[in-house]
């Protein structure tokens, strides 16, 4: 072997298909959700005989596969059909009603969304959808700000299924009663992997991203173990494109444990999203987080409020708490001379 073999070569890369390791990525096969991807179908398939389809309520911890087998059956459905419109809204960027609108109609072709309002808009989508049949897949439900679109819907689209993702399943009892006995949804839990599954998931990805034989196996079976712990395939991922980064640092052709290592390193930094996905509300007291890091969260909503925040401190809590959900920032209880608090602090980088 030469003194270069192990080394690579300038931009030559370990990785095949970084696409692979992204959370958004769709793969052909979904492993371990065919029970529920079979159920999602079902609720759909009564709009093939022109009748109208179930609605389905989807819960679960995240890093599940909630989302991605959803986009799935929906991808199939587009390869299968013309005649049912399939429409997918994530409500983290779209979190109004008139928002949500908007998107619709640009999903369905229709652009002249200027000076109408969220209710001219619904009539312009119900006249369009309605020659037809449609799917709606309302991504992270729990953001939204209100639900008038979800009546909306159920009241002017004779043929639909509409489905509603969220970590939460608390978030189905908290909506309003006008709207859910409409809905009446069908509930579809998708349980966290086991250690197994999880295993054969990362293995699947890394076969798609990674060139053949670029990871050792202890440095592969460490990452899937520290993904097991956290219950969370999107860390095991991240973990997969942070080793390798590490490695191609120093120009390996291989990844090796203390690649891993290093990669652990960076998980307290790890986000689910980017900040450029949030809300305006929520981007507000974000800027106020990474301004004020360190600071009690009851500090934090006198800021907050000094500049101009509008909302609750029930409202305040709950955003503090979806931005520690997903990882922009960490928070932690601390006692003092009044009791329990709780002390907030900003991540350090984005993924």
């Amino acid at each position: 072997m030469g003194t270069f073999d192990d080394i690579l070569a300038h931009g030559e890369s370990l990785i095949e298909n970084e696409d692979a390791l992204n959370f958004e990525f769709i793969p052909k096969i979904i492993p371990h959700r065919e029970k529920e991807q079979r159920d999602i179908a079902s609720a759909i398939n009564p709009l093939f005989a022109k009748r109208t389809g179930r609605n389905l309520f989807i819960h679960g911890s995240p890093g599940v596969g909630k989302t991605v087998a959803a986009k799935h059956v929906l991808r199939e459905l587009e390869e299968k059909t013309d005649e049912i419109k399939t429409i997918y809204v994530n409500c983290w960027q779209k979190n109004t009603s008139f928002k949500i609108a908007v998107d619709i109609c640009e999903q369905i072709g229709f652009r002249f969304v200027q000076n109408k309002n969220t209710t001219e808009l619904f009539k312009v989508i119900s006249k369009i959808l309605n020659e037809s049949s449609a799917v709606f897949v309302f991504d992270e439900i729990d953001k939204v700000d209100d639900t008038d679109f979800l009546y909306h819907l159920l009241e002017e689209i004779y043929k639909k299924t509409m489905i509603l993702i969220t970590n939460y399943k608390s978030w189905l009892d908290e909506l309003d009663e006008r709207v859910r006995s409409r809905l009446t949804p069908q509930l579809i839990e998708f349980k966290q992997y086991n250690a197994k599954e999880t295993a054969s998931i990362l293995k699947s990805r890394s076969l798609i991203a990674f060139r053949e034989g670029v990871w050792s196996d202890e440095a592969f079976n460490l990452v899937v173990k520290k993904a097991g712990e956290l219950r969370d395939i999107r860390s095991g991922l991240f973990l997969l494109k942070e080793s390798v980064y590490f490695a191609e640092e120093k120009a390996k052709r291989k990844i090796e444990v203390e690649d891993v290592e290093k990669a652990f390193s960076k998980l307290d930094d790890f986000t689910i999203k980017n900040s450029e996905d949030l809300s305006d509300e929520t981007k507000f007291i974000y800027s106020i987080i990474k301004e004020h890091s360190g600071k009690k969260i009851g500090d934090l909503f006198e800021i907050y409020k000094e500049k101009g925040g509008e909302s609750s401190y029930k409202t305040f809590q709950r955003k503090i708490k979806k931005l520690s959900e997903n990882k922009f920032i960490s928070t932690k209880k601390q006692m003092g001379e009044g009791g329990n608090t709780t002390i907030v602090e900003k991540k350090l980088t984005e993924f």
